[in-house]
């Protein structure tokens, strides 16, 4: 099994939870492919058997400039795909999160973690442990 992981992070608490999530997915045997969001290719993402999205709340509780980007060019193709949502915030209630996986769905995508992952600001001990599960189990 493959597990792609893209993310974006501009304070590196999402990518804190990227990592966290990396070794859940790797104690679990999968194999692992982990990009940044501006570095990830379509093509090589879509072809993991799970993909795991990562993107801080940014402005009115939306996603990271690189990470919509990289979203909108695979929303197209998630049908049938396994989908894990994850990222960090410091204000609102998680409202960016509930639309992303809301997005998913509707392209037909399976969200395989409820309405997605989020930590409150730097993810402490739990949020790490829920990354490692999340990424061991997706």
């Amino acid at each position: 099994m493959t597990k792609a992981i893209v993310y974006a992070s501009t304070t590196g608490n999402t990518e804190a939870m990227a990592q966290a999530i990396e070794k859940g997915a790797k104690s679990s045997g999968a194999a692992v492919i982990m990009k940044k969001a501006d570095e990830a290719s379509a093509a090589d993402i879509l072809k993991a058997d799970v993909l795991i999205l990562g993107s801080p709340a940014m402005g009115a509780e939306v996603l990271e400039d690189s990470m919509e980007s990289f979203f909108a060019s695979i929303e197209g193709s998630l049908s049938g795909k396994k989908v894990a949502l994850f990222g960090s915030y410091d204000w609102g209630d998680g409202q960016w999160m509930r639309d992303w996986a809301a997005r998913v769905k509707s392209a037909g995508g399976t969200m395989v973690n409820g309405e997605g992952l989020i930590a409150h600001l730097e993810p402490d001990a739990d949020a790490i442990k829920a990354c490692e599960d999340l990424g061991a189990s997706a």
